[in-house]
């Protein structure tokens, strides 16, 4: 799975404190939370209000996506089939990620591998905004 090493890569990149853009060897992206944040609903039909933040979506034959998204108290994302591996991670905040119909707690540092063909949906819980890092291969 090289996407999962270029994760943790880009997820320390996406941190970095210094915006910087190269196009020398294997080049490198710098972006940051501030820059890429969007005001979204939930996602697949899951209501609520969150903020989305796609890494990278401009560039250039990536194969992979990177999102980290908030979930504002009582948002989601909706119930939907899996079609290819996909990670969750959660940075902070609660939830209960139902998966093929059985719920489970998440809370920091809960990982989530979904597989094709499973099904997945995701509910903010508690007062705080829930926040997730998702990472999934591009077919």
């Amino acid at each position: 799975m090289r996407w999962v090493l270029a994760f943790s890569m880009i997820a320390v990149a996406a941190l970095s404190a210094q915006p910087a853009r190269s196009t020398m060897k294997g080049g490198y992206i710098v972006e940051h939370d501030a820059d890429v944040a969007k005001q979204e609903p939930g996602t697949h039909n899951g209501g609520g209000q969150t903020v989305g933040y796609s890494f990278f979506d401009k560039t250039p034959n990536m194969h992979f996506v990177f999102r980290k998204r908030a979930l504002k108290p009582g948002s989601g994302i909706g119930y939907h089939e899996q079609r290819e591996d996909e990670v969750y991670y959660v940075l902070s905040g609660r939830g209960v990620m139902t998966l093929d119909d059985k719920p489970f707690d998440v809370g920091p540092g809960t990982a989530i591998l979904t597989r094709p063909g499973s099904s997945h949906g995701l509910r903010q819980t508690g007062s705080e905004d829930l926040v997730v890092l998702i990472a999934y291969e591009i077919k």
